[in-house]
């Protein structure tokens, strides 16, 4: 699987490499440069299988040929043990024809730790694998920054800097946060709204010398 720019002028990468890059250095976002179809007689086997051999199933075309399928099962495995629930995301029947999707059985009880769990371990191994270490940056309203600063916490190939607008966000997430001991992470309350947090995280990537000599990379 290769991925391209949405602005089109970036490097085409691999699954590996637009793992550390983040944002593409024309400003626009890498998405895949297909997209697989799943047969309808292979949706209605989902049902019957867990959700680590579903999720297994649909991501591993984005990822075929940058990670061993083993290891890729593996860490998907290690990221879905953290969920309280053993469905992970438990599908709940309301009456009728209404279901309800929960998605807050993560760590944080973000929806976000539904891929931010995952995506930790795989700059680990990825970073691990390069020898190498990022900085990464990210702007929040609340989810993503405590989902991504648990995600990747205690981690030695990585540090990890969340802006939050001051004021702006939950109690709960503000101490999701702002109390997490780990060396490696850095959270900076800023005087303005989750747009100011934005625009700065976006001014970093777009200083291009200054993003080579910190190695930024992105959550979001």
């Amino acid at each position: 699987m290769k991925y391209v720019s949405t602005r089109g002028t970036a490097p085409v990468l691999t699954f590996s490499d637009v793992l550390v890059t983040g944002l593409a250095r024309d400003g626009g976002l890498y998405v895949p440069e297909s997209w697989p179809a799943i047969p309808p007689s292979r949706l209605r086997a989902f049902a019957d299988l867990p959700y680590t051999d579903v999720a297994v199933d649909v991501m591993w075309p984005y990822v075929e040929g940058s990670i061993d399928e083993d290891l890729f099962r593996e860490l998907v495995a290690e990221a879905y043990a953290t969920f309280r629930d053993p469905d992970v995301c438990p599908l709940v029947h309301l009456g009728g024809n209404t279901h309800l999707l929960e998605l807050f059985h993560g760590p944080t009880l973000a929806f976000k730790d539904v891929a931010l769990q995952l995506v930790g371990r795989l700059f680990d191994h990825e970073l691990t694998r390069r020898g190498e270490r990022i900085t990464i940056v990210g702007a929040t309203s609340g989810d993503t920054g405590s989902a991504a600063i648990e995600a990747c916490r205690d981690r030695d190939t990585m540090e990890i800097f969340i802006l939050h607008p001051a004021g702006r966000v939950s109690e709960v997430q503000r101490r999701q946060m702002t109390t997490v001991p780990s060396d490696n992470v850095h959270n900076l309350a800023i005087d303005g709204t989750f747009d100011d947090c934005q625009d700065l995280v976006k001014a970093m990537f777009t200083d291009t010398p200054f993003r080579d000599r910190y190695r930024l990379s992105a959550v979001n």
